[in-house]
């Protein structure tokens, strides 16, 4: 054990030092972020270390003193890799403050006042999921039928107009050019009821079962339209449908999207903003790495797919380490991405194919979903129940709609 105790004394050196650094450097967000990186590469070589040796051949067994201090060492890394997380995102995500303009800085307040859209009455502290109406939020707006507002305008944005102005409303990513809104003060608005909407959506007799079906079905004639086997992947769908309607996993759910800036558990937050518009994004602004295997002509189709396979196993490899919960909803999120992120990768940035031509079909459509449920003309913000119905119906008939679009196998 003596060179494990001495390899663990030179980790320990060696982290104390890159701390020194990381406490005092100055020279930038890049510099901190790599230096904690670093720190927890140490953590991990130590922790390998130690579990390297208790895996051996039994010639040298862990003390109870190691073995604790293995354990103590499993929960810092387990910290670190949130503190990790949140200091991407804090001063390298695209969406950090820090990378802002003044003009998009400022979006967290409303015109004329000093009210922030954060301040809301979403709490990430109740039991409310994707899959129950927040009964609390759709009974305060009978409070606001004496709003002083434009009576042309329906009901029920009326009053999100309110909440907007006496208590916010939070948003993760301003979406108003891609839902046809003409302000961001629209988009807010119209988001706030649609929210509830979503919400409502769940209460209609069998509209839980028709969007578990409508999304299982997709992801079946995705993956047998890129010949794969769709087993697997619905698997891990049909697992992660049964967290979402556990009610024992609200809390966690809710913490885990609380973590990744998701400012309301609802059916349009997490699945239509968080997991499809952020897919749609990267898939459109892939990594530099990525564009060079694509665009390399010297390469066959075949190595390309695989090496994009590959790059995007890698990637959430990195990720389910640093997850708040590893039986979370995310957990089974990556569950399901690691079967389908490779297909849709290729299939948006492969050659021309019936499974690009299947993915951008999709795409068309959830994007032309989120334009039907913003807009006046199409659906009702009156009250939530007639919000709801048309919400669902809009789903159906886009659903339909990729249904007869989609390329058959040949």
């Amino acid at each position: 054990m003596g060179c494990v105790s001495n390899g663990a004394l030179l980790l320990t050196f060696r982290l104390e030092k890159r701390y020194d650094h990381f406490s005092q450097s100055t020279t930038g967000r890049h510099e901190r972020v790599e230096s904690l990186e670093t720190a927890i590469n140490y953590w991990e070589d130590a922790l390998a270390a130690y579990q390297s040796t208790s895996a051996g051949s039994g010639a040298a067994l862990l003390t109870a003193e190691e073995v604790e201090f293995c354990r103590s060492l499993e929960r810092v890394l387990k910290a670190a890799y949130v503190l990790q997380d949140e200091t991407e995102h804090l001063f390298l995500h695209e969406h950090s403050v820090l990378f802002q303009t003044e003009s998009t800085a400022n979006v967290g307040y409303a015109s004329g006042s000093q009210t922030p859209y954060s301040r809301t009455s979403y709490s990430f502290t109740s039991a409310d999921s994707f899959v129950s109406a927040m009964s609390d939020e759709v009974a305060d707006l009978e409070d606001f039928a004496d709003l002083p507002v434009d009576d042309s305008l329906p009901s029920l944005y009326q009053g999100s107009m309110k909440q907007l102005d006496e208590s916010g409303i939070p948003c993760r990513v301003l979406r108003t050019e891609l839902t046809g809104c003409q302000s961001d003060i629209e988009y807010l608005c119209k988001l706030h009821c649609i929210r509830l909407a979503c919400q409502g959506v769940f209460h209609l007799a069998g509209s839980d079962q028709w969007f578990i079906s409508a999304g299982r079905s997709l992801l079946n004639e995705l993956l047998t339209l890129a010949d794969k086997d769709p087993r697997d992947v619905l698997d891990a769908y049909d697992a992660m449908m049964v967290f979402v309607q556990d009610q024992s996993q609200r809390f966690k759910m809710a913490a885990e999207m609380e973590h990744r800036g998701v400012k309301a558990v609802t059916f349009f937050d997490v699945v239509l903003d968080f997991i499809l518009m952020d897919a749609f994004e990267d898939l459109t602004d892939p990594p530099s790495s990525v564009l060079a295997v694509i665009n390399n002509r010297w390469l066959s189709n075949g190595f390309k797919e695989g090496a994009l396979a590959t790059a995007v196993w890698s990637v959430l490899k990195a990720k389910r380490r640093k997850l708040l919960y590893q039986d979370g909803f995310i957990s089974h999120f990556y569950g399901i991405m690691e079967h389908l992120s490779p297909v849709l990768a290729w299939g948006f940035l492969g050659p021309d194919s019936d499974l690009k031509k299947a993915c951008f079909i999709f795409k068309d459509h959830v994007e032309g979903y989120l334009r039907d449920i913003f807009d006046f003309e199409r659906v009702r913000y009156l009250t939530v129940e007639e919000m709801a119905e048309d919400v669902w119906a809009l789903a159906k008939e886009r659903r339909e709609a990729i249904s007869r679009q989609m390329p058959t196998r040949r």
